[in-house]
């Protein structure tokens, strides 16, 4: 069986950590958007316009 080079290893490892990197972002700005609905929502509910 061949080995891989260490370019190929090295893409690999780019690729791998790409798709770590860009999942923790989607999580972060999931739980940023929720984050700002619930404070429009609670916020909403402190005002008294009438």
């Amino acid at each position: 069986m061949r080995e891989i080079s260490a370019e190929a290893r090295l893409h690999f490892y780019a690729r791998s950590l790409s798709r770590k990197t860009g999942t923790g972002f989607h999580t972060a700005a999931l739980y940023g958007a929720l984050a700002v609905i619930a404070a429009v929502v609670f916020g909403t509910f402190s005002v008294h316009p009438f």
